[in-house]
């Protein structure tokens, strides 16, 4: 066992020794790889906002069995739940207005799971909610990304308030995990089914930025011409990307973890 755990760790502790432009480089290495594979493998690429989705129903799975059974909240983010109810609630009302199918109904099953752990944490749960970590302003994020959406939005035939309100949406969800990584900064120490819950995060949207990639690749850039003209199209890629980047490191400590047998995930001073 010890011979399969080597490798590991010497590659782990070469990667902690290199300078931040150095793991950057090898991050986005990494990335466009790990793209080049799920395009080689997965020949019907809608098959990953599937995929996506299916992986984040997991993550929630993993959340709701902790409230329920564990009984306790600790090293959940209040506000980071409260930030994906919004974009939730902002975007199924786009859906409505907007584009009706299916994601409208999957949107409106996550937002009404959303609630639900606020909820839980809010009244049932508060004695264990670690209010004290949970100190990250939303308002550094929920002004920008207003701001922004009024600066950039779709260019469509769509009413302005629902063009606008759309790139709100998006701007926010790029952004909506910060609090839950500021309370894992904070307590340095993250619990199994805590964990478990933000590498769901982070693969499902992994794997929504490799649909929209390989999508836009696969449509020889069509698909951008097609979400409108300016600097909107890259703007959604953009998000998407930085989505992914923002939970990189986490994933990465957490597969380091796992690999190494530990149940309980710690982090090293520095990271999320």
């Amino acid at each position: 066992m010890r011979t399969q755990k080597r490798p590991m760790h010497a590659v782990s502790m070469w990667v902690r020794r290199q300078p931040p432009k150095v793991k950057a480089f090898l991050a986005v290495v990494s990335g466009m790889a790990a793209l080049v594979l799920l395009r080689v493998i997965v020949h019907d690429h809608d098959n990953l906002f599937v995929a996506a989705e299916a992986v984040h129903s997991i993550g929630i799975s993993v959340l709701i069995y902790k409230l329920t059974k564990e009984k306790t909240c600790a090293g959940l983010s209040l506000k980071s739940q409260e930030l994906t109810a919004i974009f939730l609630a902002v975007r199924l009302y786009c859906s409505f207005v907007m584009e009706y199918d299916i994601h409208t109904l999957l949107d409106l099953a996550t937002l009404a799971t959303t609630l639900w752990v606020i909820y839980m944490i809010r009244f049932k749960l508060k004695s264990s909610y670690m209010e004290d970590k949970d100190n990250f302003v939303i308002y550094y994020v929920v002004v920008p990304c207003a701001v922004l959406a009024l600066c950039i939005h779709p260019t469509t035939s769509h009413n302005l308030l629902n063009r606008i309100s759309w790139a709100f949406c998006v701007y926010l969800e790029a952004v909506s995990v910060l609090p839950q990584l500021r309370v894992m900064q904070n307590t340095k120490i993250v619990e199994p089914f805590t964990a478990h819950y933000v590498f769901a995060l982070g693969v499902a949207r992994f794997l929504s930025c490799a649909h929209w990639v390989l999508q836009v690749l696969d449509s020889r850039g069509r698909l951008l011409v097609a979400l409108g003209y300016g600097l909107w199209p890259s703007m959604v890629l953009i998000s998407e990307i930085v989505q992914t980047f923002i939970l990189a490191d986490f994933c990465y400590y957490y597969i380091k973890s796992v690999f190494g047998g530990q149940l309980v995930l710690r982090l090293p001073s520095g990271v999320v």
